[in-house]
């Protein structure tokens, strides 16, 4: 599992777009979306730069948490 912080993450939306992208790289991604902390997690059998891509393309920057 992989911990991205999403700064710009504010909002039940930005939580569904980032899932939503997210899923269309690995639909069977588990995702956990804490926006308090603007925290995504994920767990996937697709690359991380993949899903870091993703997030980014949806429009949000996003930077690896050590595990």
């Amino acid at each position: 599992m992989i911990t991205l912080k999403v700064p710009e993450m504010s909002c039940g939306h930005c939580a569904k777009t980032i899932t939503g992208a997210l899923k269309a790289v690995d639909p069977g991604a588990a995702v956990e979306i804490d926006i308090g902390s603007q925290t995504v997690r994920v767990a996937s059998t697709a690359d991380e730069a993949r899903l870091r891509a993703a997030i980014a393309d949806a429009g949000y920057e996003n930077e690896k948490l050590p595990a």
